[in-house]
């Protein structure tokens, strides 16, 4: 502060130094502010490769703004969990009679309830449906389901069923789960650890 008085501000008269004085200062500090902050540059973020996202990827993205791309988690099922199996959910859930508008579909599902709730071609031991690939359409997560069942379009399909497994293994396993932890990782980008 003193070097700023021993400059050539000195040959103005006193009310004028104090003026110049404090404008300098202000400036002078604006600049030195500006020279120790350290330099922040946006993150470039990369372009999805969108034939690879269809194929292998695990994650979608959506532009946020500013050209900021927001990654949003691709749905996929996890093996060893099983949640979905848990057919009697208790009264947090819709009733069979709530989703299925064909009273052939509600006496299906009804007919899988196992005496504990489960289904009963679920098979606990080994966490795995026995009847997988022939298991009915009610109990696949694929975009025409959610459409038919909970009117849910197929570009909102992605985060709905996200958030409709979440929300079924955190009732079934709790929200503090091994069960859920790993569905998160799974649904998460693949560039990011878990």
């Amino acid at each position: 502060m003193l070097i700023l008085f021993a400059t050539p501000i000195l040959r103005f008269r006193a009310g004028e130094i104090m003026a110049n004085a404090i404008a300098l200062l202000s400036c002078n500090t604006v600049v030195l502010a500006a020279q120790q902050r350290p330099q922040r540059r946006a993150k470039k973020l990369k372009k999805p490769n969108t034939k690879q996202n269809n194929k292998n990827s695990t994650s979608t993205s959506s532009s946020v703004g500013f050209g900021i791309e927001k990654m949003e988690p691709l749905w996929r099922c996890v093996q060893g969990c099983g949640a979905c199996c848990k057919l009697d959910k208790g009264p947090d859930f819709a009733t069979p009679e709530e989703i299925f508008d064909d009273p052939s579909d509600v006496e299906l599902y009804r007919s899988l309830i196992g005496p504990d709730g489960w289904c009963i071609n679920y098979e606990k031991s080994t966490r795995k449906c026995s009847i997988y690939p022939e298991r009915p359409y009610f109990c696949r997560v694929e975009p025409a389901v959610f459409q038919s069942l909970y009117g849910i379009n197929k570009k909102k399909f992605n985060k709905e069923a996200c958030n409709c497994c979440s929300d079924t293994i955190k009732a079934i396993y709790g929200s503090h789960s091994k069960e859920l932890d790993t569905f998160n990782c799974a649904i998460c980008s693949s560039d990011s650890s878990c």
